[in-house]
C-alpha cells in the first residue's frame, strides 16, 4: 500500500481518537504506580485476621458488606456494598481525612475501564491504538534522524513489543479472555466476610491483602506475595489458588511489582510522548503556511 495513504490514515485515526486515547494513557500512567505502592503492604503488626474481623463486626454488624479493599499507602480499609465510613487502620476509627491518593487511584481505574460510562469507547479507542501501531509497522523501518519525527519513529520502533502488549492485554481483559481453563465449581459461596478473613490469615499475611470480595458465586481474595498479586478462592478445604490471569497481570503490572510496575510507567510515558508528538507533527504540518502562488500575469491588450 502507498506510504502516503498509510501516513494519512495513521494521522487521521490518531486525530479522531486523540481525546479518549489521552484519557486512557494518562489514567494508565497513574494506575502503573499502584502495584509499586500497594505491594509493600501495611506496616508490621498493623493488621491480622482477628483485628480485621473485629473491625468488620464493628462497622458491619449485620454482615451485609460484599467485600473489602485495603489501601496500603493510606493505611485505610473500605467496605463494599454498605454505607460504612472508610476505616483508619492505624486507630480503628472512621478516617478523619480522605485518602487523596486512594481516591485518585479509584477515579483513574473507573475512568480507565469505563471512560465516563462508555465502555464501547474504551474498546474502540484500544482497537484504534492497535490499528495506529499496525499502520506504523506497515510503513516500514524508519530513518532515524535527530528531529521530532525521527525521535517519534525511533521511540515507537525500539519499544514496539511493549507498546503492543498494552492494548492487546487490555482487549483480552475487556472481553474476559484469561487464557486459563474454566474455574472449578464454587464450594463455599456463602462464607461470611469475617470468617473469610480469619481463614485467609491462617495461611497468608493479611497485611498484604488488597481485596476480598464476593464475585458471582465465589469468594475471591487478592493478596500480594513476593511482589505478585495472587488470587485465591475459598473452598470446603480452605483456600485454593486460582490460575494466573496473565493478560490482567501483564496489563496491570502485577506479575512482579518492582519490575512490571516501573516497566508499565515507562510504557505509559512513551505512549503519551508518541501521542503528543504525533499530534504536534500533524498540527505543524496543517498550520504551516503554504507559499503563495504567484499571481497570473494579465495579458496585455493591444490598442487599435
Amino acid at each position: 500500500m502507498n506510504n502516503v495513504l498509510l501516513l494519512k490514515l495513521h494521522r487521521w485515526i490518531t486525530f479522531v481518537f486523540a481525546l479518549p486515547l489521552i484519557a486512557l494513557i494518562l489514567t494508565g500512567l497513574i494506575l502503573s504506580v499502584e502495584p509499586i505502592i500497594q505491594s509493600r503492604g501495611l506496616p508490621a503488626g498493623m493488621a491480622d485476621g482477628d483485628r480485621i474481623a473485629g473491625l468488620l463486626q464493628r462497622y458491619d454488624p449485620a454482615g451485609k458488606a460484599r467485600g473489602l479493599a485495603i489501601n496500603a499507602s493510606g493505611q485505610q480499609m473500605r467496605l463494599m456494598g454498605v454505607g460504612a465510613p472508610t476505616i483508619d487502620l492505624t486507630t480503628g476509627n472512621a478516617a478523619a481525612a480522605p485518602d487523596r491518593l486512594g481516591e485518585l487511584m479509584l477515579w483513574a481505574r473507573r475512568t480507565h475501564e469505563h471512560l465516563l460510562g462508555y465502555d464501547w469507547l474504551v474498546i474502540g479507542s484500544t482497537v484504534a491504538m492497535l490499528v495506529i501501531m499496525g499502520i506504523g509497522i506497515l510503513m516500514g523501518l524508519p530513518r532515524l534522524r535527530n528531529s521530532l519525527a525521527g525521535w517519534h519513529k525511533g521511540a515507537a520502533w525500539f519499544t514496539l513489543p511493549l507498546l503492543l502488549l498494552s492494548p492487546i492485554t487490555g482487549l483480552f481483559m475487556a472481553f474476559g479472555w484469561t487464557l486459563t481453563g474454566p474455574p472449578s465449581p464454587p464450594l463455599r459461596p456463602s462464607l461470611p466476610l469475617a470468617d473469610a478473613v480469619r481463614t485467609l490469615a491462617q495461611q497468608h499475611d493479611v497485611a498484604h491483602l488488597a481485596m476480598l470480595s464476593q464475585r458471582g458465586q465465589r469468594m475471591i481474595a487478592r493478596i500480594y506475595e513476593d511482589g505478585e498479586l495472587r488470587a485465591y478462592s475459598f473452598t470446603a478445604d480452605g483456600l485454593a489458588p486460582l490460575p494466573r490471569n496473565w493478560p490482567r497481570l501483564l496489563h496491570e503490572g502485577n506479575w512482579s511489582a518492582l519490575i512490571s510496575g516501573p516497566l508499565n510507567v515507562i510504557v505509559s510515558v512513551i505512549l503519551a510522548g508518541l501521542l503528543m508528538t504525533g499530534l504536534l507533527l500533524w498540527a505543524r504540518r496543517k498550520l504551516r503556511r503554504r507559499p503563495e502562488r504567484p499571481a497570473r500575469a494579465t495579458p496585455a491588450t493591444g490598442t487599435a
